[in-house]
């Protein structure tokens, strides 16, 4: 259920308010907006917790939550959830651009990324260390000095770093060099690998897997926000169906459905859900035209030579023609790329 604090409430009684709840037994999440405060009390709900707290002077009104995903939902939180690192935002008005490549493969070919990516208007920059592969012969990725080599590019561009951890025990390492912790496609599901990344307090970008239904990717983001951390992005990376045309089968239709279930920032990641570069740049202009949140775009300085998805990686230059269109689009929607 959902504690409406009045107005005028003070931090003091935010704060006993919250003691209260948990002394009933209910996990409290303060979810504060720009009237005023809510608490979400979490857990078995029975009627006289809420006649307990609907007694408090302080309180407005209790609202139950009917949805299935507490904290991740509108009903916990109307106003949209913003995501700021540096100068990448997602979230309400902004709309957020990562791009890089697939895989870290050396100094050289990162460097070259985050410097082209951001020249044509990336504010973050993707890039694996740790590469979660079909097949156990593929490239796994440089592992920590994949990480170094980000942060150096961080330090140089500026960039935030988005970067997928693929166990727990990564957690810690990850973290210490990256921005943004990717939980991907094949982990939505891993609820020990969620809750590890909802206690670093990082922003984590949730990729929903290729056979998991919508309440199931929002249960998953729950894992995250249920530790305490609001730094949520739901990325939309495409579903397995029957057609064989394409990587997976994008459903662009989720932004706005999302929208109306959650606060959380959806992202769009074009390059998994078509798995054609030519596809690509068509659906990032759609996806910001139904109103994403953010892209993420696979960019290589030489797709060929690629030691992963180069089919599906965009050369920097049609990457940039691509934000060009993006913007058009965006400005016609009053939003901006950040």
């Amino acid at each position: 259920m959902i504690v409406v604090m009045k107005p005028n409430s003070t931090e003091t009684m935010i704060q006993n308010m919250v003691q209260r709840v948990e002394g009933l037994g209910l996990k409290a999440h303060v979810i504060v907006g720009t009237e005023r405060t809510v608490i979400a009390a979490i857990g078995e709900k029975r009627d006289e917790q809420k006649e307990m707290l609907a007694a408090c002077e302080e309180v407005e009104q209790i609202v139950p939550i009917l949805a299935p995903y507490k904290v991740a939902s509108l009903e916990a939180k109307p106003e949209p959830t913003v995501v700021e690192i540096g100068k990448f935002a997602a979230g309400g008005p902004n709309i957020g651009i990562i791009a890089g490549p697939c895989s870290v493969e050396s100094e050289e070919q990162i460097m070259e990324s985050a410097r082209r990516v951001r020249d044509a208007g990336a504010t973050a920059l993707r890039g694996g260390a740790f590469k979660p592969r079909t097949s156990p012969y593929a490239f796994q990725g440089m592992k920590e000095e994949g990480l170094k080599l980000l942060a150096a590019a961080r330090d140089e561009t500026g960039l935030a770093v988005v970067t997928e951890v693929m166990s727990p025990d990564q957690v810690e390492l990850v973290a210490n060099y990256a921005d943004v912790l990717q939980i991907g496609a094949r982990n939505m599901q891993n609820y020990n690998l969620l809750a590890a990344v909802g206690a670093t307090r990082k922003a984590v970008l949730l990729k929903r897997g290729p056979a998991a239904t919508i309440d199931e990717f929002l249960l998953a983001a729950e894992y995250i926000l249920d530790k305490g951390n609001t730094q949520v992005m739901l990325c939309e990376r495409g579903i397995r169906t029957f057609e064989a045309h394409t990587r997976f089968t994008l459903p662009l239709a989720t932004v706005p459905y999302l929208h109306e279930k959650t606060h959380l920032p959806v992202i769009i990641d074009p390059s998994h859900g078509t798995g054609h570069a030519n596809l690509v740049s068509p659906m990032c202009a759609a996806a910001v035209a139904v109103g994403c949140d953010g892209l993420i775009i696979e960019v290589h300085p030489d797709p060929s030579k690629a030691l992963s998805d180069g089919a599906q990686s965009l050369t920097p230059q049609v990457f940039a023609d691509a934000v060009v269109q993006c913007r058009k689009v965006a400005t016609a929607l009053d939003r901006q790329l950040h």
